[in-house]
């Protein structure tokens, strides 16, 4: 069971992602959005996790990883790409967006 999972604004000029935990069912906020390609978002994101020590490296890394994902797909497509075929591209995470 993942204990942590993406919001994700989809925007035309911008992607920005924040961090939920997942407790039971409860979603919490882990972290505030970061912008991309506005502000270096992973070094945020990376800076914002390292400063939480409760948060495994290993989760820590699951989740850098799964946000490089993110910027990469909104870098390569999302100009051309809906806010639909994001959510088809990741499940597991929630969206809001204006495409």
């Amino acid at each position: 069971m993942n204990k942590f999972t993406f919001k994700i604004l989809w925007l035309d000029n911008n992607i920005a992602i924040a961090v939920d935990h997942i407790v039971g069912k409860t979603h919490s906020p882990l972290t505030s959005y970061f912008f991309w390609p506005r502000n270096d978002a992973w070094e945020q994101l990376k800076t914002e996790l390292d400063s939480k020590p409760w948060i495994s490296d290993k989760d820590k890394i699951e989740l850098l990883n799964q946000a490089t994902e993110i910027i990469n797909f909104w870098q390569e497509r999302g100009k051309n790409k809906s806010l639909l075929q994001a959510q088809e591209q990741f499940p597991e995470f929630t969206f809001a967006g204006s495409n």
